[in-house]
């Protein structure tokens, strides 16, 4: 079963936020959009358009929340 089925990109990078904060995504996934002013609205433009960086960040998830 795929365990991210049914989940948006937003929820994941909302969810993210609020379990481990955006420095600590930064540090796991080092993407400037975590870093320099983030925000929800900036991560999913470059992540929608970054496949190698969504990955990352659905693997991240899947490691710190789902488990």
């Amino acid at each position: 079963m795929d365990p991210l089925h049914g989940i948006t990109l937003e929820q994941i990078i909302k969810e993210l936020v609020i379990k481990i904060g955006w420095d600590e995504m930064y540090q796991a996934v080092r993407i400037n959009c975590f870093h320099f002013d983030p925000s929800i609205k900036s991560s999913l433009a470059f992540l929608r358009k970054t496949p190698w960086a969504r990955t990352k960040v659905e693997q991240l998830y899947i490691k710190r929340i789902v488990k």
